[in-house]
């Protein structure tokens, strides 16, 4: 959704409440795509500031279809998000994009505003996911859950540091 914002900017102190829809339906990070199960729309409080600044700010309520680091089991993962923007118009594109905040969800003077969520939802995403805390994954071996039982695989793991002590006794077998 495009938020022109124009008429804000010709208003000293102007403050303006919008009801923004997220109208994208996915998003790809990382070569992986998230899916949007449940979205509400953005409450979006946007500010002149004077001297051609503009203050953004907002949150939101969503969901996304992600799938556990561990297990690869799906799950639903729920996201509360919020920020607040600091636009400078006085800077060209270049320069704004230069700055730490990257502005490419400001487009001439409107404010795209999946292009917003998606930074934030990226930037809200932990390393790992985890279907629950004591999740115990996939067995190395054959690929079953372990969360569902044990498969019954050799898991024995050997200390590397003693192969050369396994070697003599493998090739000694007398001994």
């Amino acid at each position: 959704m495009l938020i022109s914002l124009s008429e804000i900017m010709n208003v000293k102190d102007k403050v303006e409440h919008i009801q923004a829809l997220i109208e994208m339906n996915e998003i790809i990070f990382d070569g992986i795509e998230y899916k949007l199960l449940r979205k509400e729309p953005a409450d979006l409080t946007i500010k002149n500031l004077g001297n051609r600044e503009v203050l953004i700010e907002g949150s939101g309520k969503l969901s996304l279809k992600v799938f556990c680091s561990r297990c690869l089991k799906e799950m639903e993962y729920p996201m509360d998000i919020s920020f607040s923007k600091e636009i400078d118009f006085k800077l060209t594109e270049e320069e704004r994009a230069e700055d730490l905040d990257e502005t490419s969800y400001i487009i001439g003077y409107n404010l795209d505003v999946d292009i917003l969520m998606k930074g934030e939802i990226i930037l809200g995403l932990p390393m790992k996911l985890l279907c629950s805390e004591d999740c115990k994954g996939l067995c190395m071996h054959c690929g079953a859950n372990l969360n569902e039982g044990p498969c019954g695989c050799d898991n024995t793991v050997l200390d590397p540091r003693m192969s050369a002590i396994r070697d003599i006794f493998n090739n000694f077998k007398e001994v």
